[in-house]
């Protein structure tokens, strides 16, 4: 699998997509296509990778004197977490189906337990079942507030802060 995208974890919107490809143990290409993501069931965040803010220079640090420099956090921020995505695969051929994705990134204060970087799969509703994670490079990138498009109210009118991840694999 790939796959691309941004999420935020407030509105729990989620814009993703990717390609995958279904194989035999034995190598053999049993299916391939696209999967889209239809909800952000949840996120656990890990905090930003060890050294990013020394990465992001004077954003977070102490005012640093002589020249002004710009911030990088108008770039962005590489940072660890646990993304549950509910997605639908729409193979070349066949049905679609619906299955729970898991993207692990570990970076960050990362628990004991999900130290192995990678996804996970299951289909909902029986069929195939990959219930081995799956190791693999994984990226989880925040980015600056204002850097998407601006929140939209919520029933009560308040609007959300909190800045969108994005997340490939």
């Amino acid at each position: 699998m790939s796959g691309a995208g941004t999420f935020n974890t407030k509105s729990k919107l989620v814009t993703a997509t990717g390609t995958f490809t279904h194989k035999s143990p034995n190598g053999n290409s049993l299916e391939t296509g696209i999967w889209i993501a239809t909800e952000l069931v949840s996120f656990e965040s890990y905090g930003i990778a060890p050294g990013a803010r020394m990465q992001a220079g004077s954003a977070f640090g102490p005012p640093q004197f002589g020249p002004r420099r710009m911030p990088m956090l108008s770039g962005s921020t590489p940072a660890g977490g646990l993304a549950v995505l509910r997605i639908r695969l729409l193979p070349m051929w066949g049905p679609s189906r619906t299955a729970v994705l898991q993207v692990n990134c570990a970076l960050g204060k990362v628990p004991e337990e999900r130290q192995t970087e990678g996804i996970r799969l299951a289909f909902e509703g029986g069929g195939d079942e990959f219930d081995q994670e799956v190791s693999g490079r994984t990226m989880f990138v925040l980015t600056r507030l204002g850097a998407s498009p601006a929140p939209k109210p919520t029933a009560t009118g308040e609007e959300t802060n909190t800045p969108p991840a994005q997340v490939q694999q």
